[in-house]
C-alpha cells in the first residue's frame, strides 16, 4: 500500500464514518425522487433509461479519473465485473421504467425493492452464502405482498395495468439483485465508489439506445421540459445519490440499514400521492405493508449481501463489514 493511499484512508473515511448515518439518509432520500422525476419527464422507458446514464456519464467519469489517480487503476478484473454489471442494470432501468408506466411511481418502486430479499437468496444458490432465517421468513410476505400489488384479487386496483406493472417491477428486482451480486463479485473497493458505478453505467447507456431503437421508444434528441427532468435525475439518483449509499451504508449496523431501507419506497408511494394523486386501493396499500416489513427482516439477516439502491463493494481492511446496499426502480435502490 502507498503512502498516498494510507493517508487518503486515514484521513477521508474517518469523517465518512461519523457521519454515516447523515449521509445514507439524505442518499436515500434523494433516490426516493427516482421515479417521481422518471414520470415528470414524459420520456418514454428507453428514453429516461438511456439519458438517466448518459447525463451522469460526465460527472461519474471525473470522479473515477479523481479516484484513480488517488489510488492507483483498478484493475482488470475489477473493471470487467464492472462492465458486465451494466447489462443488469440496463435490463432493471428499462424493465422498472415500464413498471412506473403501468403501476405508478410509488408502487413500481416497492416492487423493484423486493431485491432486498432476492440478493441473499441468489448468494445462497451461486455463493452458498447462508441467507439467515430472517430472509426466509420475508420471502413468503414479500410475494403475498406482490400479490396484493398485482391487483389480481380485486377489481379496481389503481394503475394503468397494474398486473404487468407488478411483472416489470419484479423482473426490474431480479435484474437488479444480478447487478449487486455481479459488483460485489468483483470486489470493488470502498475507497473508490465511482469506478465501478462509472463503468455500469456507461455499459448501461449504450444498452438501453440498442434496446430503445429495437423496442422503438427511443428518442435520441433531448426535448425541453424532459431533458431538464432527466438531468436533474441522472445528477441526483445516479450520481449523488448512489456515491452517498455507496460510500455509507456498508459502514452502518445491519439493524440501522434495514431500517434506512423503507425511507426510498416509502418516500416514493409519499411523494407519488403528493405530486400525481396517486391512490392505491386498500389492498394494494396492505400489500405495500407487507413488502416493507419483509425488506425490514430481510434488512435485519446476518448475511453480508443486502440491497438497497448502490453499488456493491467489498472492504478495503478485514475488519470491516460489507453490506450490498442498493434501488430502479432502480435499481432504482434502495431500488434504482
Amino acid at each position: 500500500m502507498s503512502k498516498l493511499t494510507a493517508r487518503a484512508r486515514a484521513v477521508r473515511l474517518p469523517s465518512v464514518q461519523g457521519h454515516a448515518r447523515e449521509c445514507a439518509l439524505l442518499g436515500a432520500v434523494t433516490i426516493a425522487f427516482s421515479s417521481i422525476l422518471v414520470r415528470l419527464s414524459h420520456a418514454s422507458p428507453s428514453t429516461a433509461a438511456i439519458f438517466r446514464c448518459a447525463y451522469a456519464l460526465p460527472l461519474l467519469g471525473l470522479i473515477a479519473w479523481r479516484e484513480d489517480r488517488r489510488h492507483g487503476s483498478r484493475s482488470w478484473r475489477q473493471r470487467r465485473t464492472g462492465l458486465a454489471a451494466g447489462i443488469f442494470f440496463a435490463a432493471d432501468l428499462l424493465l422498472w421504467h415500464h413498471s412506473i408506466a403501468d403501476v405508478g411511481a410509488g408502487l413500481s418502486t416497492v416492487l423493484a425493492n423486493i431485491q432486498v430479499v432476492l440478493v441473499p437468496l441468489a448468494a445462497w444458490a451461486i455463493l452458498s452464502e447462508w441467507p439467515g432465517r430472517p430472509v426466509l421468513i420475508a420471502l413468503p410476505v414479500s410475494l403475498f405482498g406482490v400479490l396484493l400489488i398485482s391487483g389480481v384479487l380485486e377489481h379496481g386496483a389503481f394503475g394503468r395495468d397494474p398486473t404487468r406493472g407488478t411483472l416489470f417491477g419484479l423482473g426490474a428486482g431480479f435484474a437488479y439483485a444480478g447487478f449487486l451480486l455481479m459488483l460485489r463479485h468483483g470486489g470493488a473497493d470502498l475507497r473508490r465508489p465511482a469506478g465501478p458505478l462509472f463503468d455500469a453505467t456507461a455499459v448501461a447507456a449504450v444498452l438501453c439506445v440498442l434496446a430503445g431503437l429495437v423496442i422503438g421508444d427511443a428518442h435520441l434528441v433531448p426535448t425541453w421540459p424532459s431533458a431538464g427532468w432527466l438531468v436533474t435525475l441522472a445528477l441526483s439518483s445516479q450520481v449523488l445519490g448512489w456515491l452517498l449509499i455507496g460510500t455509507s451504508l456498508p459502514r452502518l449496523p445491519a439493524a440501522t440499514t434495514s431500517m434506512l431501507l423503507t425511507v426510498q419506497p416509502v418516500g416514493s408511494v409519499a411523494l407519488a400521492a403528493l405530486i400525481f394523486g396517486e391512490s392505491p386501493s386498500p389492498l394494494q396499500l396492505v400489500g405495500v405493508v407487507l413488502v416493507l416489513a419483509a425488506l425490514v427482516a430481510a434488512g435485519r439477516s446476518r448475511t453480508v449481501v443486502q440491497a438497497v439502491e448502490s453499488p456493491a463493494v467489498e472492504p478495503v481492511e478485514p475488519a470491516e463489514s460489507v453490506e450490498l446496499v442498493a434501488g430502479a426502480g432502480g435499481c432504482e435502490g434502495i431500488a434504482v
